[in-house]
């Protein structure tokens, strides 16, 4: 029941949070993207067994990436939210590899993975300037983050939820990258920005 009513929450303060994108509401922003993303930390909580690692390192990896949601809010705190992401991205990596060690994740599951990251550097190098090398290793990370995700649902030792929930997370920060580096407009938020929660919210449901 507690998981059905954090999941509601969660999708209202997303209908709220892009409201408040589209109209500009800073204040509802600010108050809508915070709840959203205490949702999916609460909803991971709300499943966490004490003492099984992999689901320690997938809600801390939840708590790092609503802290980079935060972070992200404002502009001169960039560096640090990218900072909060590449650890969560970091803790769902050694979450994967405690449900599946890395030796074992196949190497034809990581071919795609490569070539879509490959594409989305090419993609964005003339645009990024200074941030290029700190962009470049967001990427690699957040690669093999969806690479250990699908190995392990492949595996049968993670939920399906965390094998889809790492693909969405992985779409949706290349509409946040389109937006912050390419062209800013309504529709990357619009598009990114529930991918994102439901990708968190999926790899909540795999604790």
């Amino acid at each position: 029941m507690i998981q059905i009513v954090l999941i509601s929450v969660i999708g209202g303060a997303l209908a709220s949070l892009l409201v408040a994108a589209r109209d500009g509401e800073r204040a509802l922003e600010i108050l809508s993207k915070g709840v959203a993303s205490a949702g999916f930390v609460a909803l991971g909580l709300s499943r966490w067994t004490a003492g099984d690692t992999v689901d320690t390192w997938i809600v801390a990896g939840l708590a790092m990436c609503a802290l980079g949601d935060v972070l992200l809010l404002w502009d001169r705190a960039f560096g640090g939210g990218l900072g909060s992401f590449l650890l969560g991205h970091v803790a769902y990596i050694v979450a994967f590899s405690q449900a599946l060690p890395m030796d074992r994740w196949p190497v034809f599951m990581l071919a795609p993975v490569v070539l879509a990251s490959g594409g989305a550097v090419s993609w964005l190098w003339p645009h990024l300037g200074r941030r290029r090398l700190p962009v470049a290793a967001y990427i690699v990370v957040i690669s093999v983050m969806v690479w250990g995700g699908l190995a392990g649902v492949g595996a049968g030792t993670l939920a399906w939820t965390a094998g889809v929930g790492v693909v969405l997370f992985y779409l949706s920060d290349l509409a946040v990258a389109r937006h912050r580096f390419v062209h800013p407009e309504f529709i990357n938020r619009g598009v990114g920005l529930p991918l994102y929660y439901a990708g968190q919210v999926l790899i909540a449901l795999s604790v």
